[in-house]
């Protein structure tokens, strides 16, 4: 992916792809995350991270939910790769972290893993499961870590069906804006 306009096609074709047992799209997700960054306040390139964290599922040629047959699909990187040339390390890393930042609050957090889904439980386990003590501390020192962390929060939350814009036209519209945003930003920056 070279452009925005490469993001908004891939939404377009693939956002209606669902998660197993979720009751929503990729787009759908994709939206409420975005919505929940912003209601919290966040920062345009970490709002744009959390409509783009799942980004990598849609770049592979998998069916619906990988974890169903065994497959961690890497979509952290994937997506962290397409959109740091686009908009650097502010976007990218929360990406290239939320998966991380899973594993860490599962083992930082006590009961934060109860309030996982289905599908992140399984995921979870081929990720890695939760952190050991050293991983964590590693962790929580790199850049990104906190954002990540926020982002995370925003994923658990943004599976409510039901929930999203007048349409998929009206969300992609929303997602074309903050990239515009995003990318004014930093060339002025």
């Amino acid at each position: 992916m070279n452009h925005a306009s490469d993001i908004l096609s891939l939404w377009a074709r693939k956002g209606a792809l669902t998660y197993d047992g979720e009751g929503i799209s990729q787009l759908e997700h994709a939206w409420q995350c975005g919505q929940l960054a912003l209601q919290a306040g966040a920062t345009p390139a970490l709002q744009l991270a959390s409509w783009l964290h799942d980004i990598g599922h849609l770049m592979t040629d998998l069916p619906g939910s990988p974890t169903l047959h065994g497959i961690d699909d890497r979509h952290e990187n994937l997506g962290a790769q397409a959109l740091l040339p686009l908009w650097g390390a502010a976007v990218a890393e929360p990406v290239r972290l939320h998966v991380q930042a899973k594993r860490y609050m599962v083992a930082a957090r006590p009961g934060y893993a109860d309030k996982l889904s289905v599908d992140s439980v399984r995921s979870l386990a081929l990720q890695g499961g939760p952190m050991s003590s050293e991983e964590c501390r590693a962790f929580a020192a790199l850049p990104f870590a906190l954002e990540a962390q926020q982002l995370r929060a925003w994923d658990d939350s943004g599976k409510r069906v039901g929930w999203f814009a007048a349409d998929a036209d009206a969300a992609l519209a929303e997602l074309q804006a903050l990239m515009a945003l995003v990318s004014s930003r930093a060339q002025a920056g």
